[in-house]
């Protein structure tokens, strides 16, 4: 059977399955809370989620408990799935530049695999929800989401060269936008229609036939050595596995290491303000004044997954015309703006104009992405984004702790200050981007002066050797 070089189906079936599994937890353990709290069912009018806009009623006070508890609840498991998802992370990240890249793309499959049977058991027989933990840090051992878009990006990395990997790489956050878009707004529909059990076998179905794709169509580009396998102790494989993140600062100049560090933080940074508010807005919509039902939430999931659509043709259009620093800026200040605009959104098209101002917030990732491969050697590309996925998981664990606090703290008297705190927070990348650009000016200034100087040097050294 003839292998492919293709991993985009890869990423295609991951983002339809795992997407529409975020929106779909929170609201089954949102669901869950409330019955447990109010000892009543979760009522759903039509199109308008029984929401509470009184503040005077005491089911007001007993809603923002539950949007409360459920900001906690995801808190801590965030926490719990984290160290054990950064360690496999960096783990398959290093082993596959030796090794290969399918093994990083193979177990998180089946980690996602192993997560929507539990949770599809949880929803059939109604677990108690503190069970839901159990599965969720048995699926963190064999990485995550994260750990497949490192492997994913590594693998684009190995097959393509120069220009390329910019738009190859956008176009894998296309495919993720376009495939969880239609996976979330699917989703809402669907579970409208027939509650949580047959979206969540229909993901599992999903996963199932992503590793069978990897198994047995898709091809490594990664060739395994023999020699490598053998005489090798498992200690000295261990050893070499941790010793990747030295290797690929050792390898390059202090020049080199200053720019892969300032890239790493930008990108850390800007995790870091994006995940934790972006999370928030499934419970920001189920709250009073929006007051959205599953159906909406579906929409507007799906809209706010299509910006990964219009960031690839920002990438597209501004690559032919634009430097990689000031496509990065430019997405950044499309994220601070539907950050702004969100403080201020308490009508339904407010909050889907949010989705508008932020057509090209996905843009800094794949080009940071981009200009950190280009920075770094063929044989250090699995590292590298190993080292990319374990910071987007700790960037992205500490900003769903520190906005779903700061949401719980302040949801009674100023529900959107997470979202004032996550404009603020671009400051930073937007700094050292513009210091980035600074020193990249500086540079071409002395390379064209070198480059004027040349032919008059040249010149003087030809009259004192015809002399």
């Amino acid at each position: 059977m003839k292998r492919l070089y293709l991993v985009e189906p890869v990423i295609a079936l991951t983002a339809l399955a795992s997407l529409p599994t975020y929106p779909l937890i929170q609201q089954y353990i949102y669901r869950r809370i409330w019955e447990e709290q109010t000892n009543s069912s979760y009522i759903d009018h039509g199109n308008v989620t029984f929401c509470n806009q009184n503040r005077s009623d005491p089911a007001f006070v007993k809603q923002e408990e539950v949007q409360k508890m459920t900001s906690h609840f995801f808190m801590c498991m965030e926490l719990a799935v984290f160290l054990p998802g950064f360690i496999v992370t960096f783990i398959l990240g290093s082993y596959s530049d030796r090794h290969g890249r399918k093994l990083s793309l193979l177990l998180p499959s089946i980690g996602s695999l192993f997560n929507s049977l539990a949770f599809l058991a949880a929803s059939y027989f109604s677990w108690p929800i503190n069970l839901l933990f159990i599965p969720v840090i048995l699926t963190s051992c064999f990485g995550g989401f994260t750990t497949l878009i490192g492997g994913i990006f590594a693998y684009v990395a190995d097959v393509c060269t120069g220009k390329q990997r910019n738009m190859r790489m956008a176009l894998v956050d296309m495919i993720i936008g376009v495939m969880g878009g239609v996976g979330v707004l699917s989703s809402g529909y669907f579970l409208n229609a027939v509650g949580f059990n047959w979206p969540f076998l229909t993901i599992t179905l999903i996963n199932f036939v992503n590793i069978m794709y990897i198994v047995f169509f898709l091809e490594e580009t990664v060739n395994k050595s023999e020699n490598e396998s053998n005489g090798v102790s498992g200690f000295d494989r261990l050893r070499e596995i941790f010793s990747g993140i030295s290797v690929l600062y050792t390898s390059s100049d202090v020049r080199k290491r200053i720019q892969i560090s300032l890239l790493l933080f930008i990108f850390s940074m800007y995790i870091l303000a994006n995940f934790g508010s972006a999370s928030l807005f499934i419970l920001y919509e189920l709250n009073a004044p929006l007051c959205w039902n599953e159906i909406l939430i579906g929409y507007g999931s799906g809209a706010g997954l299509l910006v990964f659509l219009t960031s690839f043709v920002g990438v597209a259009l501004f690559s032919c015309c634009l430097n990689d620093v000031y496509i990065v800026l430019i997405g950044i200040f499309s994220f601070v703006g539907a950050m702004i605009m969100t403080i201020f959104a308490t009508t339904t098209p407010l909050m889907f104009l949010v989705r508008l101002v932020s057509l090209f917030a996905m843009m800094p990732l794949p080009v940071i992405r981009s200009m950190l491969s280009k920075i770094a050697l063929p044989s250090e590309q699995g590292v590298l984004f190993a080292c990319v996925a374990c910071l987007e998981n700790l960037s992205g664990t500490l900003s769903s702790v520190i906005f779903n606090s700061i949401y719980a703290a302040t949801v009674s008297h100023f529900a959107s200050l997470s979202f004032l705190i996550s404009a603020c927070l671009c400051i930073i990348p937007i700094s050292v981007l513009c210091f980035l650009l600074c020193w990249k000016s500086e540079d071409e200034d002395a390379t064209h002066l070198i480059d004027d100087e040349l032919p008059a040097l040249l010149e003087n050294e030809e009259e004192i050797v015809g002399s």
